[in-house]
């Protein structure tokens, strides 16, 4: 996967992780452009090392769902502890 993949995939998943949250947390433009890097970063973190230990290789399936997942987890996580 390319980086702009990396970016629009981590990002709209981190940020809708913050914003799907449930929670009284204030939902800010700040804290919604943090969840998305940090989605972003999760979701290249992610591809590489599986690319690396030969999971699965670039573009499979497998690394789809994986940097989604990622992202996804990455985003509650801050979300959850931001408050």
């Amino acid at each position: 996967m390319g980086f702009l993949a990396f970016l629009f995939i981590g990002g709209v998943s981190g940020a809708c992780a913050l914003a799907l949250y449930p929670g009284s947390c204030q939902k800010t433009l700040s804290k919604l452009i943090a969840a998305a890097f940090i989605g972003f970063l999760a979701a290249f973190v992610v591809s590489y090392l599986g690319q690396f230990t030969s999971v699965f290789q670039s573009g499979q399936m497998l690394e789809w769902f994986s940097t989604i997942l990622a992202a996804s987890l990455a985003g509650g996580i801050y979300a959850a502890f931001s408050r």
